[in-house]
């Protein structure tokens, strides 16, 4: 919708999915999880023109650490270096 990649690293997706069998919980379980870690980064995302992607790492959801946002310009120099 904001144009943000949203990625997950690989295990990710995981440990989410274990997390919530541990919890007995199901989808609900599922959608509380990920909105608990991820509801500051839905609600400044979009206030934020320069991020292209936000990538989720299993830190982020199992110690509350922050993404990693990539951002156009790290993009840009990625692509000149590539080239």
């Amino acid at each position: 919708m904001d144009g943000i990649t949203l990625e997950f690293k690989d295990g990710t997706l995981d440990y989410i999915a274990e997390e919530a069998i541990k919890r007995n919980t199901g989808a609900r379980g599922l959608r509380a999880i990920l909105e608990k870690a991820l509801l500051h980064i839905m609600y400044d995302m979009p206030t934020r023109g320069d991020v292209s992607k936000c990538i989720i790492t299993r830190e982020v959801i199992q110690k509350n650490e922050e993404p990693i946002l990539v951002t156009i310009d790290q993009r840009k120099k990625k692509k000149e270096e590539s080239a």
